[in-house]
């Protein structure tokens, strides 16, 4: 009985508050009612994975089969259906790869058509039936020369993979000509067919003179550039 007079009492009580804010603040129930509903959340946004993730790193440069591998380029040998076969190797400065199963293998000098084919033939004649073999470049070989002497930053330096660059481009990489250089009696060391020889360059005659001919370095060249006498 008592529960009854009590929620008698509170519905009486809130049909009084609701009539009083009704009579004296009419403009707060009629903005509480025009109020807009709120927007739902947006769903939360997932990135999807990109295409390249897992793809087991780079596909190689795009060379032509009849490109000649050289010392210190880096390739991938891959055999179809034999991935524990997959080696990405670099060549050695003596020519050579390290392969499963075939061991040491001079590739130097062979383009990438031969040495594939070699290496085919070499599987099938004692491993595996009519094996499905492909050598990617992976890097071209880092080609150097080095820059003694009186050039404002002498030493080492990679050659840009297209090539084409000439004594006064590489001395440009160098710095330039420091101020007691001698240009005019600059000497190459190269490597000839096995030998050592020495090459003298006037490098003022190829500032000054349009006519002369570009001397273009090779890897491997050493440049001089000696100190004036005077």
């Amino acid at each position: 009985m008592k529960q009854k007079k009590r929620a008698d009492l509170i519905f009486r009580l809130g049909f009084y508050l609701l009539l009083g804010l009704f009579l004296f603040c009419p403009d707060l129930l009629l903005a509480q009612a025009a109020a807009p509903a709120a927007p739902p959340s947006p769903a939360p946004v997932v990135s999807a994975p990109s295409p390249s993730s897992g793809s087991g790193g780079s596909s190689g440069i795009a060379v032509d089969s009849a490109y000649i591998l050289q010392k210190n380029d880096e390739i991938r040998i891959t055999v179809f259906g034999e991935e524990d076969m997959t080696t990405e190797t670099r060549i050695s400065k003596t020519g050579n790869i390290a392969f499963p199963l075939l061991g040491s293998l001079k590739i130097d000098g062979m383009t990438i058509d031969q040495a594939t084919s070699q290496i085919r033939r070499m599987l099938d004649k004692d491993y595996i039936v009519n094996p499905q073999v492909r050598i990617t470049l992976m890097e071209y070989a880092k080609q150097r020369i080095t820059i003694l002497g009186q050039v404002k930053a002498p030493g080492e330096m990679e050659l840009p993979v297209e090539g084409g660059l000439d004594l006064l481009g590489a001395v440009a990489m160098a710095g330039g000509f420091t101020r007691i250089a001698d240009p005019g009696r600059v000497t190459v060391r190269r490597n000839v067919d096995g030998k050592d020889i020495v090459l003298r360059v006037n490098a003022k005659d190829l500032e000054k003179n349009d006519n002369v001919k570009p001397f273009l370095v090779k890897p491997g060249d050493t440049i001089t550039v000696p100190e004036s006498i005077f």
